[in-house]
């Protein structure tokens, strides 16, 4: 029993000794892209394990053979533009393989790319997924303007779509565009928003004085948006959302408390609870991804969508409502009432859900 042992002990060992060779030690790749007198280029480096993966061949250290990488050259370029898509400006450009390089000490591959057609331009995408069959690899980009880093990102299975916008007029464009539509989209998908501002009109009033609740709801949430998503101040998530649900609900019982014939402060509600909004709005603005070169006009094109939602809200929401209130004069207090009724059940229903499940 006991040379048993040590034959067992043996071919452990000699297995760990054995298997850095053929083991994958760093599910990674790193992708530089260089903007350079109106040329887009890229190096890419890529363990041969992933290639070799990919292309079928075995053992992966053939891959490290100029002369069998070089016969593999169609097949990587094949591979490349099929999983790594570039483009500018919503146009993808074509990568061509100008050379590989077999790097030895590193056990991986070295692809220089040129990619065609990529004059000026205001935004470059990138979506990348190069080796799918491994779940934990992952992409580190970086992006140079001539000689200088400008941004960095890593590229995962959960996020493998990335966009860099430049300090150019193109590219503030693009962020205006971007922006705007991505504010107005979040709060015509944000329920809970929605039925806060909801709300807020179901006392009435003229389209000016609802405009100026909504718009004392925006500019609260400005403030606390614009420092959560520049990191200078911040609230977890676990706290916020229980708290936009509390403050939906707050809006239903102040309605019923209060009534069409109490003193109108939903100004300072909106503005107080907006504070509350704007670290929820905070954590939607940093999936798009800042861009450095210009903070200020995604902030505030991004509120600017928001405010741009909320005014059509606002005037759908309260032209149906004078309008009942016009033709019906009786329903008046019931849709107070009933509205109301309904706003505090939907905010209960999502602090439940926040704080227990």
């Amino acid at each position: 029993m006991p040379a048993l042992l040590r034959t067992a002990l043996l071919i452990v060992l000699w297995g760990c000794l054995a298997a850095p060779s053929f083991a994958h030690p760093s599910p990674f790749s790193y992708l530089d892209l260089r903007v350079k007198q109106g040329q887009l280029e890229g190096a890419l480096v890529a363990h041969v394990v992933d290639l070799a993966h990919e292309l079928g061949v075995s053992p992966s250290e053939q891959m490290l053979d100029p002369a069998a990488s070089e016969a593999k050259r169609d097949a990587i370029l094949q591979l490349l533009r099929a999983r790594l898509i570039v483009s500018v400006d919503g146009r993808v450009l074509v990568p061509e393989l100008l050379r590989l390089t077999p790097l030895s000490d590193r056990q991986a591959i070295s692809l220089y790319l040129r990619f065609s057609d990529s004059a000026s331009f205001g935004v470059l995408s990138v979506a990348c997924q190069l080796f799918p069959y491994d779940a934990q690899h992952q992409t580190f980009l970086n992006i140079y303007e001539g000689d200088a880093l400008v941004h960095q990102e890593i590229l995962t299975r959960d996020r493998k779509t990335f966009d860099y916008f430049r300090g150019t007029r193109q590219g503030t464009m693009a962020v205006v565009r971007k922006f705007v539509l991505g504010g107005i989209y979040h709060i015509f998908t944000g329920p809970d928003h929605i039925l806060f501002i909801v709300g807020l009109l179901l006392l009435g009033g003229t389209l000016a004085r609802l405009l100026t609740i909504v718009t004392a709801f925006t500019v609260a949430h400005s403030i606390t948006l614009s420092l959560a998503a520049l990191s200078l101040f911040d609230i977890p998530s676990r706290l916020i959302e229980p708290a936009i649900a509390l403050s939906i609900i707050y809006v239903g019982v102040d309605n019923l408390m209060v009534g069409s014939k109490g003193r109108d402060v939903r100004a300072l509600i909106a503005f107080f609870f907006g504070l509350i909004h704007g670290f929820g709005f905070a954590g939607v603005l940093r999936e798009f991804g800042l861009p450095r070169q210009a903070l200020g006009w995604s902030l505030f094109s991004f509120n600017f969508g928001v405010e741009i939602g909320q005014v059509c809200i606002v005037v759908v929401v309260a032209g149906l409502l004078a309008t009942l209130r016009k033709r019906i004069p009786t329903l008046s207090e019931r849709i107070v009432t009933f509205g109301s009724g309904g706003v505090i059940l939907g905010g209960s229903y999502w602090f439940i859900q926040r704080v227990f499940f």
